[in-house]
């Protein structure tokens, strides 16, 4: 995997794949699937893929913690009405994967930050495991990869404020959400500190979900305002011990903000979209300074066997210059059927043997 990414030549390239939505989990059972394998990790697994939900990352918190219980409110029927435990009400679908619809969310005001802030203390028992001794022992001599979550700027509170809300903060009051980024900052170096004085993952891992098919949710300006700066007391610590490749995932055309994150030390782009990134366009803009993972477009799986081989024969080059772990461009969708997903695993790892830089 480093060796991908440092663009050297490698006997084969990590097969990595990025998980499933659940209905095509049920679907494949009825398929041929076992029925045992529920997770994304038990699929991959079984799969023989070197998965991302499968690859080992550090294990502390850092995010809302502790993290309040949610309670149905009511129950109809294909869906509830939950309180997630924060001040939010959302709509949850019984039976489909969606993203929650929320009737109100916990930030509305300053008033429900002070109330929130308290949960991203880095100092709040059992972010770090108490057997962290062990931990730092089991990864001493390890010979796979490591990932360290970094954390959200932006992803975070949105999901807590919604778009609408923390899109007009920013104009009416910016130095509130340069306080609410600030927190999460504090979070984040905090635990690094903690960890990186013992162990050194491979891999930083941002979430941030910011970008949608026309482009970014916030212009790259703020960005750059408020979050490249930022962005830069996380990775100057990663840097200072090692720790060289940040991944940021971020869905829809992110092109507007790759220049701010790779500013930043953010450095690798994922999941790349097809529909909207062109990770050709990227490379040419950006050089090797650029690292991306994803950009096998879901449509092609949709499509069928012809399909697939058209779509990896379109990602050759990129393949064979290096800096690139291809994989599925998001989750792949109940369309897609349990043979054509093994017909391109095969297709897959046969290309991945061949075409190595």
């Amino acid at each position: 995997m480093l060796r991908v990414f440092e663009f050297k030549s490698v006997d084969r390239i990590p097969n990595y794949e990025f998980g499933y939505w659940r209905e095509t989990i049920d679907r494949w059972h009825r398929e041929g699937l076992p029925e045992e394998l529920k997770t994304d990790a038990e699929v991959e697994q079984y799969l023989g893929l070197e998965g991302l939900e499968s690859v080992e990352k550090v294990p502390v918190i850092i995010g809302v913690w502790p993290r309040p219980p949610e309670v149905v409110l009511k129950s109809e029927d294909d869906r509830e009405i939950v309180a997630d435990g924060l001040g939010g009400i959302y709509v949850r679908k019984k039976y489909t994967s969606t993203i929650p619809h929320y009737i109100r969310y916990p930030i509305r005001n300053r008033e429900d930050w002070e109330r929130i802030k308290p949960f991203f203390d880095p100092k709040t028992y059992g972010r770090v495991p108490l057997n962290w001794s062990d931990i730092v022992e089991k990864y001493r001599d390890r010979d796979y990869p490591l990932i360290m979550f970094v954390g959200s700027l932006y992803g975070w509170l949105r999901d807590l404020m919604g778009v609408e809300r923390i899109s007009i903060a920013f104009y009416r009051e910016p130095d509130w959400v340069k306080e609410m980024m600030d927190t999460i900052v504090n979070l984040v170096t905090t635990i690094l500190r903690r960890v990186l004085r013992d162990i050194k993952p491979d891999i930083a891992w941002f979430w941030e979900d910011m970008a949608y098919s026309k482009g970014p949710l916030l212009s790259p300006k703020l960005f750059e305002e408020f979050m490249v700066p930022r962005y830069k007391k996380i990775t100057g610590i990663l840097n200072e011990h090692g720790v060289n490749i940040a991944v940021v995932d971020c869905d829809g055309d992110i092109e507007q903000l790759v220049p701010g994150w790779l500013e930043a030390g953010v450095n690798c782009m994922f999941p790349l979209e097809a529909r909207y990134v062109d990770p050709y366009k990227l490379r040419e803009k950006f050089g090797k300074k650029v690292l991306l993972i994803g950009g096998v477009d879901k449509r092609a799986l949709i499509a069928g066997e012809k399909a697939i081989d058209k779509e990896l024969e379109r990602l050759t080059p990129l393949l064979e210059e290096g800096g690139y772990i291809p994989t599925v461009d998001h989750r792949v969708p109940p369309e897609v059927s349990y043979q054509t997903y093994l017909y391109y695993l095969k297709r897959k790892r046969e290309w991945l043997e061949k075409h190595h830089p």
